[in-house]
């Protein structure tokens, strides 16, 4: 029998919404159940981590269609290679499924733009199909929707009510996606939507190192090739910059949450800033990776403003964002920092 047909039995028998199964003692509800969409990637494959240290007794479904896939399991939860574009083979793989957490997605400026149908698809069908689950069976969701939405912001610190002005396309998909859900979680679910600032950092996954092309880690690797650090013109754009572990942590509290949620039967969506106090410009970032690669590695390397191909860009010199829901709410804040992780990074 495969794990597929198991689950599906065992959805007959337990309810979405967290109540006792057949087999459960009386008064004991069976562990909830949550899936990670994109579960093989740079940021799904930390939260399941994350979710299997925090609650070792929930039950994972972890699922992804192989697109910038970096693992083909995490610990002891395999990987299902499910596309959210395909609504049928999406909603039997999260048949039984309390909370959703929504992270496959075409990510990144530069990969919307290059395959704008496949961005579409992904970010606007899928997230559309998996909401779709989310109203048809009363699972809770949880999505991240990117600074990207807000463009180039005009009142700081930045806050998840602010105007969106998105400048390009994976700015626009998520937008889409956002007010997607809010329509489809309305008297039906409850939703957390993130808006997340800029990740970096790297991740260890069962002795697979996890990483993205970042601003941070992009710099980091130039340095230890020993090549120089570019920076896109004018260097004075500021970003604000959260880890991946951070951010992990993140999703763990959030279905900490949702799951609250659905036993008070609440529905409709909050919105949290996922973010850190650490916002500054991408050529003071390029300067603090140079000295820790002269401190750390005896490498020494240039920096160099470069012109910039980004016309859509954002240009802002500050990026403070107002952190203060995800704090009071799900008890949330940033344990790593930018200097502190760079360094690491440049030990390794």
């Amino acid at each position: 029998m495969t794990d597929q047909t198991e689950r599906a039995i065992e959805s007959e028998t337990e309810a979405t919404d967290g109540t006792e199964s057949a087999d459960a003692p009386d008064g004991e509800r069976s562990p909830p159940t949550i899936a990670v969409t994109g579960a093989a990637g740079y940021i799904g494959s930390r939260v399941v981590v994350e979710l299997r240290a925090a609650h070792p007794d929930w039950e994972l479904i972890a699922i992804d269609n192989g697109y910038r896939a970096q693992v083909d399991s995490i610990g002891d939860v395999e990987v299902e290679h499910v596309d959210v574009r395909n609504r049928n083979r999406l909603e039997d793989a999260l048949k039984g499924a309390d909370v959703v957490c929504h992270l496959a997605a075409i990510s990144g400026v530069d990969d919307c733009e290059e395959n704008p149908d496949l961005a579409y698809e992904v970010n606007v069908t899928g997230t559309n199909n998996v909401a779709w689950f989310c109203k048809k069976t009363g699972a809770a969701l949880a999505f991240p929707f990117s600074m990207a939405v807000l463009g180039d912001p005009q009142s700081f610190p930045i806050t998840a009510d602010q105007p969106r002005d998105p400048l390009n396309w994976y700015g626009r998909t998520k937008w889409i996606g956002e007010r997607s859900i809010e329509a489809f979680a309305d008297d039906a679910f409850p939703a957390h939507l993130f808006l997340k600032s800029n990740l970096y950092g790297e991740h260890v996954v069962d002795e697979t190192e996890v990483g993205k092309p970042t601003v941070i880690n992009f710099f980091v690797n130039r340095a230890l090739s020993g090549e120089t650090l570019t920076v896109y013109e004018p260097g004075t754009q500021a970003r604000n910059f959260v880890h991946v572990k951070d951010v992990a942590r993140a999703y763990v509290r959030s279905a900490e949450r949702l799951l609250e949620q659905l036993e008070r039967g609440e529905t409709g969506t909050e919105t949290y800033e996922i973010a850190s106090d650490e916002d500054m410009s991408v050529m003071a970032v390029a300067e603090i990776v140079r000295e820790a690669a002269l401190a750390e590695r005896g490498i020494d390397v240039d920096v160099e403003l470069v012109e910039n191909p980004r016309s859509g860009e954002t240009m802002v010199e500050e990026f403070g964002v107002d952190t203060s829901g995800a704090r009071e709410e799900l008890g949330w804040e940033r344990k790593e920092s930018v200097r502190r992780s760079i360094s690491r990074l440049l030990q390794e």
